[in-house]
């Protein structure tokens, strides 16, 4: 497994709803909310040999009131 994070930028008041959404697919292993740039932080695995790029276009990208998307790929945990 892979551990992937993803920054969400939300559409204004919609974060709440992204958020309540993300935890209906049980996706997220962890979801915080964060100041700055992005509105939410998640946290979540994802198999060795799956597409990340596809299940992040899959499984959250087409939630509603997400207007944009930063993933960071993690290598090595210490």
């Amino acid at each position: 497994m892979k551990c992937v994070f993803v920054q969400l930028r939300c559409v204004p008041g919609k974060t709440y709803e992204v958020a309540d959404e993300l935890y209906k697919r049980e996706i997220a292993s962890e979801l915080f909310s964060t100041s700055g740039d992005f509105d939410l932080l998640m946290k979540l695995y994802v198999d060795d040999g799956e597409d990340i790029g596809k299940f992040i276009n899959d499984n959250i990208l087409d939630i509603a009131g997400i207007s944009r998307s930063l993933t960071t790929l993690t290598f090595k945990a210490f």
